[in-house]
């Protein structure tokens, strides 16, 4: 029976050798010419930003400002700060009119991811203004430190707590200096801490920490129900790898309480790979294995764990979700990360960075965009809206899976 998520890998494995003619000089025309593209798709005078970084216009002003970052880009890097800096300040414009003040805390479809990349393009480009984006981001912290400051789930990656911290993060990263106090970070975990705290007791669960994410279209009937997710777009792993992230500044019972999680989380592996939702039997004919469903998102958590403490069985894990994704891998929804081929390669480039093995990154040039996606985001029964509809970042609190396609992936594609 044919697969119906991915197309089967006939590509022989690493044998010694990397693939010939993918260097710079084969790299930077594809990449240049993938960006005049979308440029095209994507009009300057943009009157509609909804979005966020995710689905919206922000996210192609985030990948002139990456693509700028690299050296190899250095004659184009001025023309694409000009451009990003154009569109940013049009998304900045948007989500400050944004009457739902708890969206504006969402780092993917909403104000935080706005701001911080207006922050970054802005300093880019020698702009002392840079502070006044990354204001509203500091500002953003009190509005998502209640625990329950959103119905929908208030610590997920998408639009709670957990992309909030981890747009912090890039910023530290990125302008070298410090984003948040430590009293607002430790406030910001303690409030994950305790919500997932809460909701575990609530419900029973045998997790130390758990979260929800509600809402979802049953049968054709729209049916509100809590969702317990495991996967890296809305649930436990992500939200644990950023506790993670910042775990200087939790208690010892605290730490105590996410490494347990942690491991927890590492039992519930099915043949190499995660349930969207706990207690979820995997089908291994048809099953996800996407960064927003599955394996390549899980992994970053167990790399986040292995390079805080060096335990085997962590990396051990990593290299397993490996296997299942280089089977796997070849996605029919289209080129994104989210739940297409780039998000696949993604987990071999962090499978190299991990090992030093020159495996993944054969791997990751295998890759490949098949023929049947070279012309559209997907093939007809996998295609889904390039954007979805005007506040569908707003929907996302009530739809148990956002829009998963980003605009730059979806442009470059058309």
């Amino acid at each position: 029976m044919e697969n119906t998520r991915c197309f089967a890998n006939r590509f022989s494995d690493y044998k010694g050798a990397l693939l010939p003619g993918q260097g710079a000089q084969a790299v930077v025309p594809a990449v240049v010419a993938a960006v005049d593209k979308i440029l095209k798709n994507v009009p300057i005078d943009i009157s509609d930003c909804d979005g966020g970084l995710y689905d919206g216009p922000a996210g192609v002003a985030y990948m002139l400002y990456h693509v700028s970052e690299c050296p190899l880009f250095s004659e184009h890097r001025d023309a694409y700060l000009k451009t990003a800096k154009q569109i940013i300040d049009a998304s900045v414009r948007y989500v400050d009119a944004e009457p739902d003040k708890n969206m504006r805390a969402a780092f993917l479809l909403g104000g935080a991811g706005v701001y911080a990349v207006a922050a970054m393009i802005y300093k880019s480009l020698g702009l002392a203004d840079f502070v006044k984006p990354l204001t509203k981001f500091r500002n953003l912290w009190e509005v998502c430190a209640p625990i329950n400051f959103l119905e929908c789930g208030s610590d997920e990656l998408f639009v709670g707590r957990a992309g909030y911290l981890c747009a912090a993060l890039v910023l530290r990263q990125k302008l070298g200096i410090e984003i948040l106090s430590k009293d607002q970070i430790k406030s910001i975990c303690q409030a994950i801490i305790e919500s997932g705290k809460q909701y575990a007791r609530r419900k029973r669960k045998p997790f130390p920490l758990m979260y929800s994410y509600y809402g979802t279209e049953y049968l054709g009937v729209k049916e509100r129900r809590y969702n317990m997710f495991i996967c890296a777009a809305h649930g436990l792993s992500s939200v644990l790898q950023m506790l993670l992230s910042y775990q200087d500044v939790l208690s010892g019972a605290e730490r105590d309480l996410v490494w347990q999680s942690v491991d927890f989380l590492m039992n519930q592996e099915q043949n190499c790979n995660w349930p969207a939702e706990l207690g979820a039997i995997i089908g291994r004919e048809n099953e996800l294995v996407h960064w927003c469903h599955g394996a390549p998102g899980v992994a970053y958590l167990f790399a986040k764990a292995y390079l805080i403490n060096k335990k085997p069985q962590y990396l051990d894990t990593c290299i397993r979700s490996g296997e299942l994704v280089w089977q796997k891998g070849l996605l029919k929804k289209g080129p994104g990360i989210c739940h297409g081929i780039a998000g696949s390669a993604y987990v071999f480039l962090l499978l190299y960075r991990l090992t030093g093995n020159s495996k993944y990154i054969y791997r990751a040039q295998r890759q490949e965009i098949p023929p049947v996606l070279k012309h559209s985001c997907a093939p007809p029964e996998h295609s889904a809206p390039c954007r979805p509809a005007p506040g569908a970042h707003r929907a996302a609190q009530t739809s148990r899976l956002p829009p998963h396609r980003g605009r730059a992936a979806a442009a470059a594609a058309a």
